[in-house]
């Protein structure tokens, strides 16, 4: 997956916004992990969350 600028940017403004619900800052942090090609298990581990959740 390939993230533009200004994507990757608005992604990264919502996974580091602490007033926004949990499961929002979450799959913010999934898609921007999964757009640097790493395995289901290393977005799982970095972002927090289970592998299902990925």
């Amino acid at each position: 997956m390939l993230l533009d600028v200004s994507n990757a940017a608005r992604l990264d403004a919502i996974a580091n916004d602490r007033s926004r619900q949990l499961k929002h800052t979450q799959r913010a942090r999934i898609v921007l992990l999964s757009a640097e090609r790493l395995n289901v298990q290393d977005v799982a581990r970095r972002a927090g969350v289970s592998r299902p959740a990925v």
